[in-house]
């Protein structure tokens, strides 16, 4: 009677590592990590893409899960120049919006090009076009 269950076992045993790899060649290796994500209001963690699983662990699941997130952006001094803070999910966890503000970089750190600032060398930076 225990040979009848094998097959069963086996054939699901199988189709889960099926699963498993190929969700683990769905990105690059440099891309994949441990971490853990929010699936139909839980937090799962476990190995794959880093996008997928955007939280570091199961602490920090949590806290998003419930709206305790902390926020990178409390500090004031996080974007010069009167950017603007977004709180995201990658590390640092967050970005500088240094549109309009005449400065770019990282951190609205970095004077736009133009003639106040003609020995800037690269590419004209997105942040500092004027419409």
């Amino acid at each position: 009677m225990r040979t009848g269950l094998t097959l069963p076992i086996v054939l699901v045993i199988f189709a889960t590592l099926a699963s498993l790899l190929a969700d683990s060649r769905a990105c690059e290796i440099d891309k994949m990590g441990h971490g853990c994500r929010i699936n139909k209001a839980q937090c799962s963690c476990g190995y794959g893409c880093k996008a997928e699983y955007r939280y570091k662990d199961m602490e920090e699941c949590n806290h998003a899960l419930t709206g305790k997130r902390h926020n990178a952006c409390h500090s004031a001094n996080r974007c010069l120049h009167g950017g603007s803070c977004l709180q995201i999910t990658s590390q640092p966890g967050f970005k500088c919006l240094c549109e309009g503000t005449g400065f770019f970089g990282y951190r609205c750190e970095k004077p736009c090009p133009g003639p106040e600032n003609p020995h800037h060398r690269g590419p004209f930076p997105y942040e500092c076009v004027v419409i």
